[in-house]
């Protein structure tokens, strides 16, 4: 089992190599151990002048790109900084690990412009920094892109090399969705290991720290056509933590193929992702569609040994979106492949409603089976991977498309309540079958759930399979179902699973 406690002897190693000359992990596992002996202390915050600037006042104050760190030197990773300001509401130590030691970055104000002479003045000279940028030839030799940025409490955002920015990843999240409200802990100070030269991955250490729990991270990126970020974690928890989410995913359902439109909005969907994708224990893969709830709505998926979850936005058309600006096409899907067992737990997935695409209101996490106790320290590592929607590597038949609407109307059924619901499948050994093959769907009615009809086609305008139902819900309750395509009893296809809460606007209002 991974998530294990730690040995005496660890802690013992951690101890003696920090006071070592060369810098290692073990050095910031005894500064969280540190910590987490003590009483939480909150970082300082910055100025209020800077917590009030608005967001296009924040835009304002840039990065030069020509001041980046290891841009006179043979590494292809550089490293741009961020200030402080509006969301990042306190800096963060940044050191430089070098051949020759370890280095504390002091904040100097020029390697930043700004628009506004006034607020340059009232820039501090010790502000600090916000966070950072990681940077690389992704396409030509002599033009670093943007592939990695930690800013903001224990947020990391990757991209792919096709990729637009999109989802987030987080070192830890506490407590998220409970009543008693979320706690987010920071990074407090990072750790740059210098690349040697033609090197195609660097190294980042991270301290974590908040009032239930402190941690180091290591991380081992490599960027390219998918982004690679090893991650290894040493966690000490402070208190108990009823629900502790081990990687983190965070990003944003507005609305798509499998819910209503927003009134007066021209787009077809808007999402940073359209689903959870779920390889458990057993075996089996699990894609639950996402959706932008009227209430907050949390779905617990057991696993034992869990072997990969990932949020994913499979819809990379242009004509789903028709956004230019946004180029939701583009977002990256992110995959989580766990190092070694991680035992008993579950994947949770939140879902928040949201007004705006501007808000994140998506998270999924893997948590243990049993909370976090304070004093007891653990050890988890894990694969993220940011790329396009294949991150998953998976050979099965995968949901293509998700369509919900009333069963009740035209075209859609003839009972009331009722809803009808369609979903493509495609990939895998689906690819390969006649038109005229055996394809039979297993459809599942849950919580109530009364399936009406269902029957499989084959769609042959995109060579996929069409699994179409009627499905009634239990009286006050969610649609609930789950569904695969097999033949004879060969499972060609993922499980499609779907939870639809009662307060919708699908069915006709007179109903």
């Amino acid at each position: 089992m991974v998530l294990r406690l730690l040995g005496v002897s660890l802690l013992l190693m951690a101890s003696i190599s920090h006071a070592a000359e060369k810098f290692a992990f073990s050095s910031v596992i005894e500064q969280a151990r540190q910590r987490a002996a003590h009483a939480y202390e909150a970082p300082e915050a910055i100025p209020n002048f800077m917590r009030e600037l608005s967001y296009s006042q924040y835009q304002d104050i840039r990065f030069d790109p020509e001041k980046s760190l290891w841009k006179q030197g043979q590494s292809p990773f550089q490293v741009m900084l961020m200030a402080p300001g509006l969301y990042f509401t306190h800096a963060v130590k940044i050191n430089l690990v070098e051949s020759s030691g370890v280095k504390a970055l002091p904040f100097k104000k020029d390697l930043f412009t700004f628009t506004d002479p006034e607020l340059e003045k009232l820039i501090p000279p010790d502000l600090g920094y916000a966070g950072i940028k990681l940077t690389f030839p992704l396409f030509e030799k002599d033009v670093q892109n943007q592939f990695l940025v930690f800013a903001g409490a224990s947020y990391f955002r990757g991209v792919g090399k096709h990729n637009a920015w999109g989802i987030s990843s987080r070192g830890i999240a506490i407590n998220t969705g409970l009543p008693g409200g979320e706690e987010f802990p920071s990074f407090v100070e990072f750790w740059l290991e210098h690349p040697a030269a033609g090197a195609r991955s660097m190294r980042v250490y991270g301290l974590l720290d908040g009032p239930s729990m402190s941690g180091a991270y290591e991380f081992i990126v490599t960027p390219g056509e998918r982004t690679v970020v090893k991650v290894k974690s040493v966690l000490f928890p402070r208190d108990s933590i009823q629900l502790m989410g081990v990687a983190p995913l965070t990003s944003m359902f507005f609305f798509g193929e499998n819910t209503s439109r927003p009134k007066g909005e021209w787009r077809a969907q808007v999402h940073d992702s359209d689903g959870l994708l779920i390889h458990n224990g057993s075996g089996e893969w699990l894609w639950r569609p996402l959706i932008n709830p009227v209430n907050l709505e949390m779905d617990y998926f057991a696993t034992h040994d869990v072997q990969g979850f990932g949020l994913l936005q499979r819809d990379t058309a242009f004509a789903s979106y028709h956004d230019l600006g946004a180029r939701y096409d583009s977002r990256p899907s992110t995959w989580v492949t766990p190092e070694g067992k991680w035992g008993p737990g579950q994947i949770v997935l939140v879902q928040l409603p949201t007004r705006e695409e501007t808000n994140d209101n998506i998270v999924a996490f893997w948590s243990p089976q049993s909370p976090a106790k304070p004093n007891t320290p653990y050890q988890i590592g894990y694969t993220l991977t940011f790329g396009g929607p294949d991150v998953a590597n998976t050979s099965m038949g995968h949901v293509t498309n998700t369509f919900i609407g009333d069963g009740n109307i035209v075209g859609g059924g003839n009972h009331k309540g009722a809803y009808r619901v369609v979903v493509d499948f495609a990939g895998g050994e689906l690819d390969k079958l006649k038109p005229n093959a055996a394809v039979q769907g297993l459809v599942t009615g849950l919580d109530g759930t009364e399936v009406l009809e269902y029957f499989v086609e084959h769609n042959p305008v995109e060579n996929s399979w069409r699994l179409s139902l009627l499905a009634l819900p239990g009286k006050g309750k969610s649609l609930s179902l789950r569904a695969f395509l097999q033949e004879q009893d060969r499972a060609l296809s993922e499980t499609w699973t779907y939870r639809l809460p009662p307060m919708n606007d699908i069915l006709a209002k007179d109903q």
